[in-house]
């Protein structure tokens, strides 16, 4: 029976083979680039045979021939070639995708947050290349001045995440490691809930996160959810992109087609939109309904309030409360802190922004 060392030899040494035929096949392509001709080189010298290594000891010779050193890349002579982005449409929000290329065929992903303006992304192209992707800190402090806060930093952050990724491909570890490594085995997680207008419809998506195995849900309650009826809110219908096509604002409608005064497009506190007692009603009876469908032991987390003033999210605030949500998130645009802390201070669920 052979033993487990000779084992690992013959499979080390089968891959070594297999890998220096591909390079051999890839440096004899007449389409294989200079730059790539010479990364494989360099490859082929830092090869290290199980045969070099027989004079270590069991465990050393184990430890070298485990550790999965990666032959894909060369960081140090890593250089981004190029920047580009693919668009995905479908309902809601699009969805922008980026990918960096280098010189040694790998490349990083990263996400244009939701809705945001694919330039936000591509005219850091020629800030970013023939920089090496590996010195992600030092990137993004050339970059970060062109970034700002809500979808004006979708360009900035989908280029660091993209550095990141092409980084830990590079040097063949998981980016948690690279940002300071682990810290515990496992984390919950909250599952937020598809939009839906219809409250029996949202029911039953939520119910579908918690036979999926979710014990923490976020859902909408606001503006959105009870718009079509004109008896739940004041002053609404200035503000559709139709003139009086509020409910219609967060299906990609007016992202492509509204105009400049649609009321998303207006800071919270000055679209002058209230919530009538009716409107709070039925904010109430939809959080009271999806309570009764998931139970009492799965806490509820709520967003997308609508573009209302700090009086109108304290009065739904306090509405729900005894619902006990687990937050209310992004209430008021997070620079008037001197709002939220008065929000804060008048109802009991706590706030995230």
């Amino acid at each position: 029976m052979k033993s487990t060392l000779q084992l690992i030899k013959e499979k080390n040494s089968k891959e070594e083979h297999a890998e220096k035929e591909a390079n051999r096949i890839e440096l004899n392509n007449p389409s294989t680039s200079n730059d790539r001709r010479n990364f494989l080189r360099k490859a082929a010298l830092g090869g290290i045979a199980l045969g070099g290594l027989m004079h270590l000891s069991i465990e050393d010779t184990v430890a070298q021939t485990t550790q999965s050193v990666s032959r894909a890349s060369s960081p140090s002579d890593l250089k981004i070639t190029d920047l580009r982005f693919a668009h995905k449409g479908g309902s809601g929000l699009p969805a922008r995708i980026i990918r960096i290329d280098t010189n040694q065929g790998i490349y990083g992903l990263g996400d244009i947050r939701d809705g945001t303006d694919q330039r936000f992304a591509l005219f850091l192209k020629s800030k970013i290349v023939g920089l090496n992707p590996c010195n992600v800190e030092m990137i993004f402090k050339v970059i970060k001045q062109f970034g700002g806060h809500g979808r004006q930093g979708g360009g900035v952050s989908a280029v660091e995440m993209a550095l990141w990724d092409l980084c830990g491909k590079a040097l063949n570890v998981p980016v948690w490691q690279l940002l300071g490594g682990r810290y515990r085995e496992k984390v919950r997680i909250y599952a937020d809930t598809p939009d839906e207008v219809d409250p029996a419809k949202q029911i039953e998506a939520l119910k579908r996160r918690v036979a999926a195995g979710y014990t923490w849900l976020k859902m909408d309650i606001g503006m959105d959810e009870i718009a079509k009826d004109p008896a739940c809110l004041v002053n609404s219908k200035f503000w559709g992109a139709d003139s009086n096509n509020l409910t219609d604002w967060y299906q990609g409608r007016t992202f492509a087609n509204g105009g400049y005064t649609d009321y998303w497009k207006k800071e919270q506190p000055f679209t002058q939109i209230q919530i009538t007692d009716k409107g709070l009603e039925g904010l109430q009876q939809i959080v009271e309904n999806v309570r009764n469908a998931v139970g009492p032991e799965i806490p509820i987390s709520v967003d997308h309030f609508g573009h209302m003033d700090m009086n109108q999210i304290i009065r739904i605030g306090r509405a729900v409360e005894k619902y006990r949500l687990a937050w209310l998130e992004d209430t008021i645009a997070w620079m008037y802190t001197d709002q939220l802390k008065t929000i804060k201070n008048s109802v009991t669920i706590r706030l995230i922004t």
